[in-house]
C-alpha cells in the first residue's frame, strides 16, 4: 500500500467552504491542496498576505479549485471577525473551520521570557479560541447546520513535554476546548474534533524549531515504532475525512496519527535532557540569528 496516495473519492468535499488558519505553508498548505482537489472552496489565512497570495495562486493552478487568501492575525478577535466577513462576502457561507495556526520553539522553560511564553499561548490557544468563538457564534446565529471545527493539537497535549512547555500548555487547552464544545454545541449541528499529529517535518517550521545540524542529531524517526516520520498526504487524508460528511457521527474525538510514537515514549522532546548547557547557548544564538536575518 502506498500511504502517499489520496484516500477519498473525487468531489467528496464538493459544495463545502473551508477556512484554514496558517494555510500559507507546511501542513496547512498540504491540507488545503487536498481539500481543493476534493471540490471544496478554501480560504487560507495568516499574517503574511504575500505568502498567502503566492500559495493561493499556486494551488489554484495545480488543482483548478478556488482559494481565497485573507490576512489575519488570529490573536486579534476583531481581525478574525473581519476575516470571517471576507469569507462570507466571497463564498456566501462557511462550513468548516480548521484551526491550524501555531507557533513553537524548544527551550528550557527558565530561559523563556514572559513575553515569549505569551506569544505561543496567544497564537495557539487564544487564536483557536478567537476563531472558534467567532465562527461558532455565526453558525448559531444563522442556524446553519452540519458545520465542523477541526483543531490541530499535538500528542503531548495529553502528557505535556519538557522543553516545549508553552506549546504543551496551549495545545492542552485546545484539546479541552475541542471536547467541551463537542458536547455543548452539538445541539446546534456543530461537530468538534481534533487531530494530534506526531512528527510531520516541514522545512520552514522544523528549521526554526531545530536550526543548524540539530535536526540531524535529533532524529525523530528513531522514536517512532514504524521507523519513519509522517507524509503530508497522510495527514491531509485524515483531515479531509474529518471535515467530510463521511465522518458525520464522529464528534469530540481526538485522533492520533504518529506511528505509535507517543505510546513508545510520552513527551516528544523529553530526550533533550541529554543536551548539555553549552549546546543550549549555541542553539539560542542560532535561533536569535535566524530571527534577525
Amino acid at each position: 500500500m502506498d500511504f502517499t496516495k489520496k484516500m477519498l473519492r473525487d468531489n467528496a468535499l464538493e459544495g463545502k467552504v473551508i477556512v484554514v488558519t496558517g494555510g500559507g505553508s507546511g501542513l496547512g498548505k498540504a491540507m488545503t491542496k487536498y481539500f481543493l482537489e476534493l471540490g471544496a472552496k478554501v480560504a487560507i489565512t495568516s499574517r503574511d498576505l504575500e505568502k498567502l497570495r503566492t500559495t493561493a495562486e499556486e494551488l489554484e493552478k495545480e488543482t483548478g479549485g478556488e482559494c481565497l487568501p485573507l490576512a489575519c492575525d488570529v490573536r486579534n478577535y476583531e481581525q478574525v471577525e473581519i476575516m470571517l466577513a471576507g469569507v462570507l462576502e466571497k463564498f456566501g457561507k462557511v462550513d468548516v473551520l480548521l484551526n491550524n495556526a501555531a507557533g513553537n520553539f524548544i527551550s528550557p522553560t527558565e530561559r523563556l521570557s514572559a513575553n515569549a511564553f505569551d506569544t505561543i499561548i496567544d497564537i495557539v490557544l487564544k487564536g483557536s479560541k478567537n476563531c472558534t468563538l467567532a465562527f461558532g457564534k455565526h453558525w448559531i446565529d444563522t442556524k446553519q447546520q452540519n458545520t465542523t471545527i477541526l483543531n490541530i493539537v499535538t500528542t503531548y497535549a495529553w502528557t505535556g513535554s519538557a522543553y516545549v512547555v508553552p506549546s504543551a500548555t496551549a495545545k492542552a487547552g485546545v484539546l479541552a476546548m475541542t471536547r467541551s464544545l463537542a458536547v455543548e454545541w452539538a445541539k446546534y449541528g456543530i461537530r468538534s474534533n481534533a487531530i494530534a499529529p506526531g512528527p510531520f517535518p516541514t522545512k520552514g517550521a522544523w528549521d526554526r524549531l531545530l536550526p543548524g545540524d540539530l535536526k540531524d542529531k535529533f532524529d525523530l524517526a528513531k522514536k517512532v515504532p514504524l521507523k519513519r516520520v509522517g507524509d503530508h498526504q497522510e495527514l491531509a487524508n485524515l483531515a479531509a475525512y474529518l471535515v467530510s460528511d463521511f465522518s458525520a457521527y464522529v464528534n469530540g474525538e481526538v485522533i492520533t496519527i504518529d506511528g505509535g510514537e507517543w505510546l513508545k515514549g510520552a513527551g516528544q522532546f523529553n530526550l533533550l535532557e541529554a543536551v548539555p548547557e553549552e549546546m543550549w547557548d549555541m542553539l539560542e544564538a542560532m535561533i536569535k540569528a535566524k530571527k534577525s536575518s
